[in-house]
């Protein structure tokens, strides 16, 4: 078996509160991006984990949607995904309790119902619907 190990890293600085934190991932796209410490807030420009997450989930559904089609050889086309991830704290801490996958597609090939068949499989086959353990949901819209 062969394994693959990708990486990234936050530097933290200071404590919980303060200071400063900066991610960079192995692959040289994110150098030192601001990353927020703070709870989440919907002016922060700064990163953060449920960011990072959501963009992780749109590219990975993406990719085993466009997978499921090309069986058929049906992925000519655009796939377009946004992931928008709910937060509430819980408590005293913060949790996420879903992941809303919204999936627009131009794909001149494809029949609806192959289309939506395809959505499913790999909302429920991508690398990281596999590996959250939330409720993740999907609206998924082809355009001709």
């Amino acid at each position: 078996m062969r394994l693959i190990i990708r990486r990234a890293s936050v530097r933290w600085t200071a404590g919980a509160r303060g200071g400063a934190r900066a991610a960079t991932t192995e692959s040289g796209v994110l150098t030192l991006a601001p990353f927020s410490s703070a709870a989440p807030h919907r002016n922060n420009s700064d990163t953060n984990s449920a960011e990072l997450i959501a963009a992780a989930h749109a590219g990975s559904f993406s990719l085993a949607l466009a997978e499921e089609l090309g069986r058929d050889a049906l992925s000519a086309g655009e796939i377009v995904t946004s992931a928008a991830v709910t937060l509430e704290r819980i408590a005293s801490e913060w949790a996420i309790i879903n992941i809303h996958l919204n999936v627009v597609a131009k794909l001149p090939k494809v029949k609806q119902g192959r289309f939506i068949e395809a959505a499913v499989r790999a909302k429920t086959s991508c690398l990281v619907s596999r590996l959250l353990r939330t409720t993740v949901s999907i609206n998924a819209r082809l355009e001709k």
